[in-house]
């Protein structure tokens, strides 16, 4: 059987409290009639929930800007330690700059999957993925002011690619388990993902023009000089070399990784009360709270940081890659939310991954619909179109509503527990 969930002893906890403070209650929202508890304890019990849940929400503020810290600070160093190492900028462009922008979720799938909390770890990469191209996609093919460009030719396939992880994720969890031929699909799409990344920067490293796409109404030429639109231009450039650069670069992806670290472990201890709070499944925070909040840097990005100086101030400062790639490094963070994030999260787990109904039946879909909408006008029509982002951003709230209000997955009944079930249940837990 897999181990037990770290976080069981919360539940525990609180109701050994609960006991406690309330003879005779076992749960939080047990019903229970009036003439068997006191006002003062239902206030006592009021009163313990919203201490725990204010505290839960702070946890979960400072963990969504650690993250948001972490990442952009890791992501940056990250990329300038290989400029020291003199590695060629189309390569560092063609493979850290895409995995930096996944970090969160890669992080947060690999400590949740490490502790078996694996609803966590399968919602994180998956949500991931829908909000990304949902919401933040959709900002960007929606702007006016500043119109969405994008190669034509590179677009498409990070398209077809995700459709492809798609079609391997909706064929291989029928059972309700990644099996390992499917982990192994996806890690080849990974190899696949990195090649076409490095091929891409190359081109643009050592080409002139690129074939371009646009949301423009007023069809710009198709032509765009490459120096302008690769993954590292006019973000990045060879540092001086000296000890100094480089012992501030490498204390920077050490502060960097141990802030995503703290702040995905704040992240997930948050998500993992709150569902044993409210007594709802794992996968809607992960959908809604979790995906939201790793999204909003993006968000804030896509709109032209609105929210203020500062954050505008520290993401200019640590960004690696320029704003005009920005809707390809979206679908690169979605690929990489599920040809990697969940290969890791397999790996981690030591079995084969558990995938609810919930996943199989709204994010997987879901997914692949955005996918198809995004490919099919830059492919018939060679021109990206507002109404794609109408349309995903459409499919991110029917998503949205559906995973709120019709989950397709809750708590077990144990009144209807057999003894030839608990085998099954053991290995589920």
């Amino acid at each position: 059987a897999a181990p037990r969930s770290p976080y069981r002893h919360l539940e525990l906890c609180g109701i050994a409290l609960r006991k406690k403070r309330c003879p005779g209650t076992a749960f939080l929202f047990t019903t229970v009639g009036a003439d068997s508890i006191s006002a003062r304890q239902a206030a006592a019990r009021l009163d313990t929930m919203m201490k725990i849940l204010v505290a839960t929400l702070l946890v979960y503020a400072l963990g969504l800007l650690f993250t948001a810290v972490g990442s952009r600070l890791a992501g940056r160093c990250t990329t300038w330690c290989c400029a020291l190492l003199g590695l060629p900028m189309w390569v560092v462009g063609g493979t850290v700059a895409p995995f930096c922008l996944a970090l969160p979720q890669l992080m947060l799938a690999f400590l949740a999957a490490g502790m078996s909390v694996t609803a966590l770890a399968v919602g994180t990469a998956l949500a991931g993925a829908v909000t990304n191209l949902g919401l933040a996609l959709s900002v960007c093919l929606l702007r006016k002011r500043h119109c969405a460009v994008a190669d034509r030719d590179e677009f498409c396939r990070k398209c077809l690619l995700l459709l492809a992880a798609c079609g391997v994720l909706a064929v291989f969890v029928r059972d309700g388990e990644l099996s390992y031929t499917g982990t192994g699909l996806l890690m080849l799409l990974f190899v696949l993902f990195v090649m076409m990344s490095i091929v891409f920067q190359h081109k643009f490293t050592y080409g002139d023009t690129i074939k371009a796409v646009s949301t423009s109404e007023k069809h710009p030429s198709p032509q765009l000089a490459a120096q302008e639109y690769g993954y590292t231009a006019h973000t990045m450039a060879f540092p001086v070399m000296n000890v100094r650069n480089a012992l501030t670069n490498l204390a920077g992806v050490a502060g960097g990784l141990a802030l995503l670290a703290g702040g995905a472990q704040a992240l997930l201890y948050s998500a993992t009360t709150l569902a044993n709070l409210t007594g709802t499944i794992q996968a809607l925070w992960a959908a809604t709270l979790i995906s939201f909040g790793f999204c909003i840097p993006l968000l804030v990005e896509a709109l032209n940081h609105p929210l203020g100086s500062v954050w505008k101030w520290f993401s200019v400062r640590c960004r690696y890659y320029p704003p005009d790639s920005l809707p390809i490094q979206l679908l690169n963070s979605a690929i990489l939310n599920l040809t990697l994030a969940l290969p890791i999260s397999s790996l981690m787990y030591r079995h084969k991954l558990p995938v609810g109904a919930q996943f199989r039946s709204y994010e997987v879909p879901v997914c692949a619909a955005m996918a198809l909408v995004l490919l099919l006008p830059p492919l018939c029509r060679h021109k990206l179109k507002r109404g794609q982002g109408w349309m995903c951003l459409a499919l991110y709230f029917a998503y949205l509503a559906a995973a709120l209000l019709l989950p397709r997955a809750g708590y077990f009944d144990f009144k209807q527990l057999r003894a030839s079930d608990l085998p099954y249940c053991r290995q589920q837990r």
